[in-house]
């Protein structure tokens, strides 16, 4: 004895699986509702799928060409890297003779001020030019980071120290917030770099007076470090830009000061960041990293 087929309905698991192949396979005796119900499944899933792939290939595109955005912006950083640093070297090979000659004219004219004068006027631009060199140079250093354990907060202190006749100059009050214990396994040399950098990047917009903060603070992921002013703040167009090499909004300024904090932060596998304070001025946050074998211990 044959026995019939039994045909899928609607509540069964292989209709549940396959909507649309449980409504070709009812039979003649199946009322229309019961297909049209079952045809109805069958298009919300694949709406439904149809839609999770749509959401699954824009992620993938966004990702893919902010890829080919950082890519195409490290292959811009290295050409002109490459650039600046031969420059860098043939204009600092020019400058060293030139500081001789000029300390040779200093001890010919010691006893004539005004001859004095114009010679001290030449080493001041020539000084201000080998900052532009060394900014050049310090740019376009691709060295990994020795790194070391070392207290923040003392470097902080050392170089706002170093710093003491700008700040009385400009009536600068300054606060270091950073616990004395604190340690950071870091190049030692780019820290410090990269503070001076931020220091002096805050000074320059407050030529009138006004207050700088240094925080720093241990976070899970690593040390955080946050240099603000009580300047006038950054405009909406400038902070995307402010760590784009050769971008400045200051006269006279080489727009490579918080490039080099960046490419700092980068050798470190940390970030850095720009905003502005709600009670007025601007911020710049760097993290480092913790190694991952440290975070482990």
């Amino acid at each position: 004895m044959v026995l019939p087929t039994k045909r899928p309905t609607l509540d069964s698991p292989s209709a549940a699986a396959n909507p649309l192949g449980a409504a070709l396979a009812l039979g003649p005796q199946t009322d229309l509702e019961t297909v049209l119900a079952a045809w109805h499944t069958a298009t919300l899933r694949l709406e439904q799928t149809h839609e999770s792939l749509r959401r699954e290939v824009a992620r993938l595109t966004n990702e893919l060409e902010a890829k080919n955005r950082e890519l195409a912006r490290k292959n811009r950083l290295a050409d002109l890297g490459r650039m600046a640093s031969h420059v860098a070297h043939e204009v600092r090979n020019s400058l060293v003779p030139i500081s001789l000659y000029l300390s040779l004219l200093r001890r010919r004219y010691s006893g004539d001020g005004g001859s004095l004068g114009i010679v001290e006027k030449v080493t001041g631009g020539v000084a201000a030019l080998e900052g532009t060199v060394t900014d050049l140079l310090q740019f376009t250093s691709d060295r990994e980071p020795r790194r070391g354990s070392f207290r923040p907060a003392s470097t902080v202190r050392e170089i706002l120290a170093s710093l003491e006749p700008q700040l009385e100059a400009q009536d600068i009050v300054t606060t270091i917030d950073i616990p004395i214990h604190a340690t950071l396994w870091a190049d030692a040399d780019m820290f410090r770099r990269l503070v001076l950098n931020l220091v002096l990047n805050a000074l320059d917009v407050m030529p009138d007076g006004g207050e700088l903060v240094v925080t720093g603070v241990d976070t899970a992921c690593g040390f955080e470090l946050e240099v603000a002013d009580s300047g006038p703040g950054m405009s909406d167009d400038v902070v995307p830009h402010v760590f784009e090499p050769f971008f400045t909004t200051k006269s006279g300024g080489t727009g490579l000061g918080l490039a080099i904090v960046q490419r700092i932060a980068d050798a470190h596998g940390g970030t850095v960041s720009a905003r502005n304070c709600p009670e007025g001025g601007a911020a710049i946050t760097v993290e480092f990293l913790r190694p991952a074998q440290e975070a482990a211990a």
